[in-house]
């Protein structure tokens, strides 16, 4: 009989010190998880910041490309205006249509929404691509060929 409750003495102590040992892992666990979820949450919150201001960043950037070429085809304007009256139609249809696809350029600039980085990305490059065959076009057109 003295065997038994010691038996069942000793078994509830150790249960009691298994059951005190799993609620500090327990609790320890659910601390560390916690302490992760907010640092990640401060990780994404950094990361959305940072993605705003390279949108940002990359509008001004942009609109001041823009603006450049605004500036040029008005000068353009007046340099041709001492041409002859054949080259001055051949030009300002050329410049016609700079100043449409600037404009084209200018509005999807403006449209776009910040949905995805992903999205971001493929719009940064494609929009690169064409803000460079634009300049190239207005260098092209500002070079004067003579023959």
């Amino acid at each position: 009989m003295k065997n038994s409750i010691a038996v069942i003495a000793a078994s509830l102590t150790l249960t009691g010190f298994a059951s005190i040992g799993c609620t500090n892992s327990a609790s320890d666990k659910v601390a560390t998880a916690q302490e992760n979820v907010t640092q990640a949450k401060t990780d994404l919150d950094k990361a959305n910041a940072d993605y705003l201001a390279d949108v940002e960043n990359y509008r001004k950037e942009s609109s001041e490309k823009i603006a450049a070429n605004e500036k040029s085809i008005a000068e353009f304007n007046e340099r041709i205006s001492n041409e002859k009256a054949e080259a001055r139609v051949a030009y300002k249809k050329k410049i016609a249509d700079l100043e449409k696809k600037n404009t084209d350029m200018k509005k999807r600039l403006d449209d776009y929404k910040t949905d995805s980085k992903d999205d971001w990305q493929k719009f940064k490059a494609e929009f690169n691509h064409d803000m460079d065959e634009l300049g190239n076009a207005f260098r092209d057109l500002t070079v004067k060929n003579v023959k």
